[in-house]
């Protein structure tokens, strides 16, 4: 077994680089994802004896490393380009938001019994990556100190119940309705009107990244995170996680900061080396214990979440593109967003979608304290 920390550190590394190939050649791998891929071979080298289930490189990771890939990709945040959502898509985003709370709230009502006592820990995990992605529910997982194996269980739900409604997602419009559709097709657009990626979106990749924008981003990074620690024991009002949000996101407006290229592609890659470590922490056993209450506690959430937004957004008279465009922003994130737009045809709401994927990632933290403590107050915990 592997016992020294700098080995670990690389092993982990290694884990990453490979679920990324795997994610980009092969089928399967794609539709699990990076993320989930990452944590499932951080977890079989920890269960077949190579890796130990505990290491300071797992603590750096689970602490530190995933505060600064938190700061890191909400770095990439322009509160002023949320408006270019437009209303419409900010309504049926703010009714999916208000689904969410409602399904986690009520499914860890349902649940308790199953799921134990971390059941509330849940109900602001699920809140929070189901408001804005898997950023915020790493970020609340670590504020709440969620256990491996119940994280882990979450995880898988959550990919499985993410792809299950992406499908969902991109059969309502056709089943239920014909919304308007834009007049130009996406293969007749003139090469700069081509649809926006993701990596465009959030991760600047079209633009070099220079070494001198990665130190300034590394001293803001770092300096958030311990200008949030300093913050949460001067005043406790909010938990570290809260003024680490506050902080970078303030920070973010600034327009030297805009400017910075690399934060979320930075960011991103430590929220995976923190999905392999804490798969490495897993022990398959317990997980799957706790695993089927997990996976039907994600289907609740999500299920209420839709008949929330469709029907609310219905009432509203929304149409059910945007409606569609706008829940996977809230279940899926920016990136599930512009590809149920992509898929369909939606070009005019690529932006918007993106738009409001961003202001997912700015409130889902604050939405899943609020909604743990609500849980946590009603199962008097």
């Amino acid at each position: 077994m592997i016992t020294d920390p700098v080995t670990i550190f690389f092993a982990l590394a290694a884990v990453v680089f490979v679920a990324i190939l795997l994610e980009e050649r092969v089928g399967v791998f794609r539709s699990l994802g990076a993320a989930l891929t990452a944590l499932l071979l951080g977890m079989l080298l920890s269960n077949s004896g190579l890796l130990p289930g505990n290491s300071p490189t797992y603590d750096f990771l689970m602490g530190t490393g995933v505060n600064l890939g938190i700061a890191l990709i909400l770095l990439s945040v322009d509160l002023r380009s949320i408006l270019q959502a437009g209303p419409r898509m900010l309504v049926a985003f703010g009714i999916g938001a208000l689904g969410t709370a409602v399904g986690a709230i009520t499914g860890g009502l349902l649940l308790v019994g199953l799921v134990g006592p971390e059941t509330w820990k849940l109900a602001g995990q699920f809140t929070g990556t189901y408001t804005g992605g898997g950023a915020n529910f790493a970020a609340l997982g670590r504020a709440f100190d969620t256990s491996a194996e119940m994280f882990s269980a979450a995880t898988a739900a959550d990919v499985i119940v993410t792809a299950v409604w992406m499908a969902a997602c991109l059969a309502v419009p056709v089943l239920l309705g014909r919304p308007k559709q834009v007049q130009q097709p996406v293969d007749d657009l003139e090469p700069q009107e081509k649809p926006i990626t993701l990596e465009r979106a959030l991760h600047d990749s079209v633009k070099p990244v220079s070494i001198r924008d990665t130190a300034v981003l590394v001293v803001i990074a770092v300096g958030v995170v311990w200008g949030a620690g300093i913050l949460a024991r001067l005043l406790p009002i909010l938990h570290e996680v809260l003024w680490l949000t506050t902080l970078v996101l303030i920070l973010a407006q600034v327009p030297a900061v805009k400017a910075l290229t690399g934060s979320a592609l930075f960011g991103n890659y430590l929220i995976l080396l923190f999905l392999a470590s804490n798969g490495a922490r897993s022990v398959v056993a317990t997980m799957l214990e706790v695993g089927p209450p997990v996976f039907y506690y994600a289907v609740i959430t999500v299920g209420l979440h839709g008949i929330v937004i469709y029907g609310l957004g219905s009432l509203a008279r929304i149409d059910l593109a945007t409606l569609s465009v706008a829940s996977q922003a809230n279940v899926g994130g920016a990136a599930s967003a512009i590809a149920i737009a992509g898929a369909r045809g939606y070009t005019d709401r690529l932006l918007p979608g993106v738009a409001v994927g961003l202001l997912g990632y700015a409130v889902g933290n604050y939405l899943g304290f609020a909604a743990a403590a609500l849980m946590r107050g009603l199962l008097g915990v």
